[in-house]
């Protein structure tokens, strides 16, 4: 399998630390899965609310038009990819 990681926080609350973390456990699950990782997207100080986000939407794009072919996209958990359902159910 083919993965691509996304990672986001979503205000100055949060910190660097927390995009750190998340890498790092998407990259322990890959690895555990035997998944080749092809790319990283990080939005910070990104609020999911909406999918007005560059990383994000970079992600999409490089998906849509094959520029990246994963089988997955995997995150830390689903709130860092979309916290509106539209928008979730929509790149799903």
């Amino acid at each position: 399998m083919k993965c691509v990681i996304y990672a986001r926080f979503s205000s100055d609350n949060q910190r660097v630390e927390s995009i750190t973390a998340q890498l790092r456990a998407c990259r322990e699950f890959a690895m555990q899965k035997g998944w080749v990782i092809l790319c990283e997207y990080i939005d910070e100080a990104q609020s999911a609310t909406t999918d007005d986000r560059v990383n994000f939407l970079n992600m999409i794009d490089a998906i849509t038009t094959g520029r990246e072919r994963p089988d997955v996209v995997l995150v830390h958990k689903l709130d860092r990819f979309a916290r509106n359902k539209i928008d979730s159910g929509h790149y799903r």
